[in-house]
């Protein structure tokens, strides 16, 4: 008997649950496609590229979509079995509320664990691509993007220049020059054109341009000495209708999943970033070590030899600027300035540093972390969904769907700011990264005490009748309309 309710509970988690994950992973996808738009336009990219590296990009947001989804199908999946007085039903045949969210709870740990195994093993592997695809698009894909009036050299051997780009697709051109790049046994080549176009060419490869009534400057001395190419002059040809073609094959098939970038925290294990924060720590105690003795060097050279030392190097006699006049005061005063400004450079230079190192290694320890706290926020996110469904029992999309935005809203905006916290140095990445589950947590085993306690939380009469002995303060008792 309870096997079957276990399969039924299960089965009516499911439903929803991959409805919302669907929901949530396009949304996000389109979040993606919001931000990165300006990276795919005018690249040349083919949908299939498009396609593929969204989805690289998508994989990332598992890690978030999950714990939400967990949190959405408890709370309508429990709704609605409060809503059609299933839960009453169960209590009625001695089945209790934790006997009823056991099965699931099951659940979330599997999807939990898996969580993990997928954040640690699978979603390294996917920044990696992502990133080396959006690298090799800004590198290799540049778009042919023809500034007026600008030299631009992105198509491969040529510098072009047009005076003016017009027309509904911006095909047309005026005021045309192209030159070729050439080496030293190569001909010297530049066209020079009034009028020209655009024309969509037979290859992908190529771009096509018709020219109109320009010239042909070339020189046929390609590995001669210099004294016989400024004896003759360059050949002119003229032309009224000239048709090039030039190779851009470079650029469009040039692959843009090649991996150039491979050092990048993110694309590493849980026990790998092990490793990296060991040496990420090594390199910021040696940083940290050598910045008092960077500064004073440059306040008096005598300091830091007698902290190496230990010696009892006698100090420079002080000097009374009382007693100095005219320019050999002034000079003391300039290089007394000098070094001062030197000082606050040097200073603020060490600040800056100080900051990258510490922001660095907040983030690795936070990506760390996370592939384990966000795990465990799956549970802690069931918990709470569960207990507000069995409570509100309110199943559908309205009021639960609102409570889980909400929940989710003030996690996120947790995890913002105190991630910036920690990048400032404010506060242990190790803490950041666990904080909001630490607040949750609490929230999450009284909300189930609530619902174990058949509490009702939401229930309007209840606060109106706690809030009754200060309202009626505030308002007048009409008598009845018979002894009026």
């Amino acid at each position: 008997m309870l096997k079957i309710l276990d399969r039924y509970i299960i089965k009516t988690f499911f439903g929803p649950f991959f409805f919302i994950f669907s929901v949530l992973f396009f949304i996000f996808i389109v979040n993606i496609i919001w931000v990165q738009l300006g990276q795919f336009m005018g690249k040349g990219l083919s949908y299939w590229q498009i396609l593929k590296l969204l989805f690289y990009l998508g994989i990332s947001v598992v890690s978030l979509v999950l714990p939400l989804t967990i949190l959405l199908a408890s709370i309508m999946s429990f709704g609605e079995f409060g809503e059609r007085y299933e839960l009453a039903a169960m209590k009625a045949a001695g089945i209790s509320l934790t006997r009823v969210m056991a099965p699931l709870m099951g659940v979330a740990t599997v999807l939990a664990v898996m969580l993990f195994f997928f954040s640690n093993n699978i979603i390294p592997d996917f920044q990696k691509k992502a990133k080396n695809m959006l690298f090799n698009i800004a590198q290799t894909k540049p778009a042919l993007n023809f500034t007026p009036g600008q030299f631009i050299d992105q198509i491969p051997g040529y510098m072009v220049k047009f005076d003016k780009i017009y027309g509904e697709n911006e095909e047309k051109i005026e005021g045309v020059f192209v030159h070729r790049k050439a080496s030293t046994y190569e001909n010297q080549q530049s066209i020079v054109a009034e009028k020209g176009k655009f024309v969509p060419a037979a290859n992908k490869n190529f771009l096509k341009l018709e020219l109109y009534n320009g010239y042909i400057f070339e020189d046929n001395f390609a590995g001669k000495s210099e004294n016989v190419r400024l004896k003759q002059p360059d050949q002119a040809i003229k032309f009224d209708t000239l048709v090039s073609h030039f190779d851009i094959g470079e650029i469009i098939n040039k692959a843009i999943e090649k991996e150039q970038i491979t050092d990048d925290y993110r694309f590493q294990t849980y026990g790998q970033l092990n490793a990296t924060v060991a040496k990420n720590k090594k390199e910021n105690l040696a940083f940290f070590s050598n910045i008092s003795s960077d500064v004073l060097s440059q306040t008096n050279s005598v300091i830091s030899y007698m902290d190496k030392t230990k010696s009892k190097a006698v100090a420079k006699q002080q000097i009374k600027l009382d007693t100095i006049k005219g320019e050999k005061k002034l000079e003391i005063l300039y290089n007394s300035y000098s070094r001062l400004e030197n000082l606050k450079s040097t200073a603020a230079g060490k600040k800056n540093e100080f900051s990258s190192n510490i922001k660095y290694f907040s983030k690795v320890v936070i990506y760390q972390q996370r592939i384990v706290s966000y795990s465990v926020t799956c549970i802690i996110f069931f918990l709470i969904g569960a207990s507000l469904g069995s409570i509100i029992r309110k199943g559908g999309m309205g009021l639960p769907v609102i409570i889980a935005i909400i929940i989710f809203i003030i996690f996120y905006v947790m995890n913002l700011g105190i991630e910036n916290i920690a990048w400032g140095g404010g506060m242990s990445p190790y803490l950041a990264a666990w904080l909001p589950n630490l607040i949750l947590l609490p929230f999450g085993i009284w909300m189930t005490y609530k619902a174990l306690t058949d509490s009702q939380l939401f229930d309007a009469e209840k606060y109106k009748a706690l809030f009754k002995p200060i309202t009626k303060r505030f308002t007048k008792n009409k008598e009845h309309k018979r002894y009026q």
